[in-house]
């Protein structure tokens, strides 16, 4: 999940491979991180101030993966 802490889904319409660097501020409390960096925006500003990417909050499907049980393997 990364730095959002939600599911991000890609619906920027963009195709093939990206690289790109983005400089911003640790989110604090997390990670053993607490210290503010100054002059440098939070993770959701930097997207869009620096890629020109908007977060938008949707509700969705997503895929899920559950566990009902586990056992130990018997010996053979």
């Amino acid at each position: 999940m990364g730095p959002t802490g939600r599911m991000v889904v890609n619906r920027t319409g963009l195709t093939g491979d990206w690289d790109f660097e983005v400089t911003f501020a640790p989110p604090q409390g997390r990670g053993g991180v607490d210290a503010v960096v100054p002059n440098l925006p939070d993770f959701f500003t930097a997207i869009q101030e620096q890629l020109g990417l908007k977060r938008e909050s949707t509700k969705g499907p997503v895929d899920v993966l559950v566990i009902d049980r586990i056992e130990k393997p018997t010996p053979d």
